[in-house]
């Protein structure tokens, strides 16, 4: 009886010390998680503290440059200064400008602190009145990844010349050319220092060494060089010290003209034939005769032809070919007028279906 007494003893100390293990081995993993848990949390504390101190940031002096009052025709130059305030490298991505500006960055990556410069060069338009033009700026700042510049000015004429276009018209003496007339609006006297054209179809007289607030030019046209540059520009230089050349288009009328110039065809039915209207008139309303029409490929004739105010009224019959591999069918009706002249009347086909 005692031996089992003895026995039951050992084996209840056993029991306690196996639960004692056990607890202590809890308690040690427990530990052991928490101070894996503090690690990690550590970590990411670290990891997102390094990251808000490694943030860029664009910072600008001014959003808006005001150029003030500007002369119409004439380029100007402005800046804007902008800081690396943040503790991250700044990169500037892109500069999305508008049109009559020019943009310049002096440097497109910035370190903590370090300063850059934005120039701007603004060509300021020939029309008076108040200018606002956008700029934007893209950077990896998070926080202020676009920013909006504004650009602003007073435009205001200070030379005034007419005209500002020139229709010539060769039946007409010297083509109908007007005078140019080139006035100081703020009387500064100024200077022509040189008059040029386009083919060099139009010339005029004038002396380099004569100050004055107003000229008034006389063109001459060379009818026989007009031929070869029907369009183009008159460019005159000054020495005006607020605008310093004007450019005037000028454009040749013709005696005859086709409205429309050419007829477009969209996907029509194979072989099926549709009319047309053309017209031919002349631009100098006088009176006129057609001659004969004709076709370069067949695709397209004229089937009649009616008098209407100042020239004809044509249709024209296109016959669409079946498609092939490209799609595409061009023509050309030949209107050869009594006198000799030919005008041109294309036509064109266009399948666009699979």
């Amino acid at each position: 009886m005692a031996h089992r007494s003895e026995l039951k003893g050992i084996s209840v100390k056993r029991n306690h010390m196996t639960l004692l293990s056990l607890i202590l081995m809890l308690i040690m993993l427990s530990q052991t998680g928490c101070q894996q848990q503090a690690k990690s949390t550590g970590d990411q504390a670290k990891i997102s503290t390094q990251a808000v101190q490694e943030a860029p940031k664009i910072m600008f002096e001014s959003t808006v440059y005001d150029f003030g009052e500007v002369a119409a025709g004439k380029k100007y130059n402005g800046q804007f200064e902008f800081t690396n305030t943040g503790n991250g490298v700044l990169k500037i991505t892109d500069v999305k400008r508008c049109c009559g500006a020019v943009v310049t960055l002096d440097k497109k990556e910035l370190a903590p602190g370090e300063s850059g410069t934005l120039k701007v060069d603004y060509n300021a338009g020939l029309d008076s009145g108040p200018m606002l033009r956008l700029l934007r700026v893209f950077s990896n700042d998070e926080t202020n990844p676009k920013v909006d510049l504004t650009i602003k000015a007073q435009v205001v004429i200070r030379v005034d010349y007419k005209p500002q276009r020139i229709d010539l018209f060769p039946n007409k003496e010297n083509a109908g050319c007007p005078k140019i007339t080139i006035t100081s609006l703020d009387n500064q006297p100024f200077s022509i220092k040189t008059f040029q054209s386009t083919g060099e179809s139009i010339t005029a007289d004038f002396d380099p060494l004569v100050e004055a607030t107003e000229f008034v030019l006389e063109p001459k046209v060379d009818l026989e060089k007009l031929k070869n540059r029907p369009a183009g520009f008159v460019a005159i230089t000054l020495t005006h010290p607020e605008l310093d050349n004007i450019s005037i288009y000028f454009n040749t009328q013709q005696r005859f003209k086709t409205i429309p110039t050419s007829i477009m065809l969209i996907n029509p039915w194979p072989q099926e034939p549709s009319i047309n209207k053309v017209s031919v008139v002349s631009n100098y309303g006088e009176d006129f005769d057609i001659e004969s029409t004709s076709s370069e490929k067949g695709m397209a004739k004229v089937v009649s032809q009616q008098p209407i105010a100042g020239g004809y009224r044509l249709e024209v019959e296109i016959t669409p070919p079946p498609p092939d591999e490209t799609g595409k069918f061009t023509d050309v009706v030949n209107v050869r007028l009594k006198g000799g002249e030919t005008l041109a009347i294309k036509c064109y086909v266009r399948y666009s279906r699979k």
